[in-house]
């Protein structure tokens, strides 16, 4: 019998990962939807209601149509929070359809890691289920999937 013939690892391969979750943000206008997509994104890390408005910031963004919208500001959220330790509890928005811009001010404070005990760290917006539409009843819905 021959000596034993030594297969090397493929030079790449593919893996199961699981690191994404959604966010969606609902409201009667399109701002009220983008706010509470903020909230949904705070919730991925921790529990807005355990979040105190101590300190807030003005956030500017701006792009060509409202999913595109949506992206720019979840990841100037995640820009916010990653550089300032911070975590928000409120969003108040304000969108201009015309401008294509959004106008926010946050409010929060810096991440207690004794009280906020954060699950995950948000990476980013992506583009994948990037979507904003109306319902029939007239409500608004923002929607993108994050990675942690």
């Amino acid at each position: 019998m021959g000596p034993a013939t030594v297969v090397p690892p493929a030079p790449f391969e593919l893996f199961s990962h699981e690191a994404d979750v959604g966010v969606r943000g609902r409201g009667a206008t399109l701002a009220e939807a983008f706010a509470q997509a903020g909230r949904a994104l705070t919730a991925v890390t921790v529990d807005p209601d355990l979040v105190a408005e101590t300190e807030s910031l003005a956030i500017s963004c701006a792009a060509d149509d409202p999913e595109l919208l949506l992206f720019e500001w979840l990841n100037a959220l995640v820009f916010e929070t990653s550089t300032r330790d911070l975590v928000f509890a409120r969003h108040e928005v304000e969108i201009d359809p015309q401008a294509r811009r959004l106008e926010a001010r946050v409010h929060g404070e810096p991440v207690d890691v004794g009280r906020h005990r954060p699950a995950v760290e948000v990476k980013g917006a992506t583009m994948t289920g990037l979507r904003v539409y109306r319902e029939p009843d007239g409500t608004w819905v923002t929607e993108c999937v994050v990675d942690v």
